[in-house]
């Protein structure tokens, strides 16, 4: 066996995870554009009388897109697994991010701007599920915290891209063609998934009927719903940034291309050690990277609030990033480990909801805080990650057994 073969098989490199893998990574570039411009955006469109500050209406925005893909994926999860199709979930659900992504040109005001964010939560809230459940289908357990890592960061260059480019297209060339671009990134995935994906049918959910049932006790146990916990945590803390945009530009003097680098670097940290970090943790436990993720995030967050330079912002969500790469990929192998079969989009769906969720609450909660004084939701989120960390640290169960081998190629 070559080297490049030894990489390939422990890692659990294979035809399906590379496609979802790549898909993933186009469709994250297009919506990870509106990152940049959303809070920009919002500062200079008519709000229709609504007297509240920008950091809050951003906020509200980025919470009602949250909230409707968190509250959505169990019922999609389900459906999933009733339909046996992820393929078809996923391209409707890509389809739909796409064209609400590109009818952000025709927004005239702020409620528009708020029916198009949650029709793109409908979108993300078909697509997540469906993908998860497939990509636990596809792997196996001995390499599947290698494969969530390629998945991951393929999906963490979209987002580490993303924000570049549309930083890049607001200060060149407007708005509109950032959008533009923004959705043809999506069109993209939506052809790589037609193109190399290839739909995958579980015996189990053949077996089962047609029954389709939502919420099914048997299948959400400690392990679930304490990954679901780390997973909120993380997402809150990186994503509490995007209702800061302003603020941090003002007060560090920077331009919308400095704070989307800055913004950027917790995905460069991602970018280089989620894979590495997803690999070990099919060696020697998904726990360890877990808990020391979340610990290490709770503290940078609390920082973030402290900078006072461009190059300390940058330095602090670098190392965000390196968390992140430590409570992602291992936590979503730990549910696909525990998941079972013909149940993996339900099960996956509540961990999913937990990710979302907190990309929900994170910029909801820092637009409020931040109205009171700037260091205030650093200090809340900071803390309540922490308060976390000891409830996943007391529950969360391990699915891999310690090895001592070395890796060797």
């Amino acid at each position: 066996m070559t080297p490049k073969e030894r990489i390939i098989k422990v890692l659990g490199i294979n035809k399906g995870v590379m496609a979802l893998s790549i898909a993933r990574m186009a469709d994250a570039v297009g919506n990870s554009i509106l990152f940049i411009l959303i809070p920009l955006y919002v500062a200079q469109i008519p709000t229709e009388h609504i007297n509240l500050a920008v950091s809050i209406l951003v906020g509200i925005l980025v919470s009602f897109f949250g909230f409707t893909t968190s509250l959505l994926q169990p019922f999609t999860g389900a459906l999933s697994d009733w339909l046996d199709r992820r393929k078809l979930l996923i391209l409707i659900g890509l389809g739909i991010i796409a064209v609400s992504t590109f009818s952000f040109v025709f927004a005239e005001n702020y409620l528009h701007l708020l029916l198009l964010r949650i029709f793109q939560g409908i979108g993300v809230g078909l697509t997540i599920p469906a993908s998860l459940s497939l990509m636990t289908s596809i792997t196996q357990k001995k390499s599947r915290g290698g494969s969530m890592g390629i998945f991951s960061t393929f999906r963490i260059i979209g987002f580490a891209v993303g924000p570049v480019v549309g930083g890049f297209l607001y200060e060149h060339y407007g708005f509109n063609t950032a959008f533009y671009v923004g959705s043809a990134f999506i069109v993209i995935a939506m052809l790589l998934v037609q193109i190399w994906v290839d739909e995958v049918q579980v015996e189990a959910a053949q077996e089962q009927g047609n029954r389709f049932k939502i919420f099914d006790r048997s299948l959400y146990g400690t392990g679930i719903t304490t990954t679901a916990l780390a997973v909120f945590s993380l997402a809150c803390c990186f994503s509490m940034m995007i209702t800061l945009e302003n603020a941090f530009n003002a007060r560090l003097d920077i331009t919308a291309i400095g704070f989307s680098i800055a913004f950027s670097m917790l995905m460069v940290g991602r970018l280089f050690f989620q894979i590495p970090i997803g690999y070990f943790s099919d060696k020697h436990g998904r726990r360890p990277f877990i808990i020391a993720g979340l610990i290490i995030m709770s503290i940078t967050t609390i920082l973030l609030g402290e900078i006072q330079t461009l190059n300390q912002f940058i330095i602090i969500r670098l190392i965000q990033g390196i968390a992140a790469g430590g409570v992602a990929a291992p936590a979503f192998a730990l549910a696909a480990d525990l998941s079972k079969e013909g149940g993996e989009g339900r099960q996956m769906s509540i961990v999913t909801m937990g990710f979302t969720l907190g990309i929900a609450t994170g910029p909801l909660l820092s637009g409020l805080l931040a109205a009171v004084f700037f260091e205030l939701p650093f200090w809340i989120i900071g803390i309540g990650t922490l308060v976390a960390t000891v409830v996943v640290y007391r529950h969360l169960p391990e699915t891999v057994e310690r090895e001592i081998a070395q890796f060797e190629l």
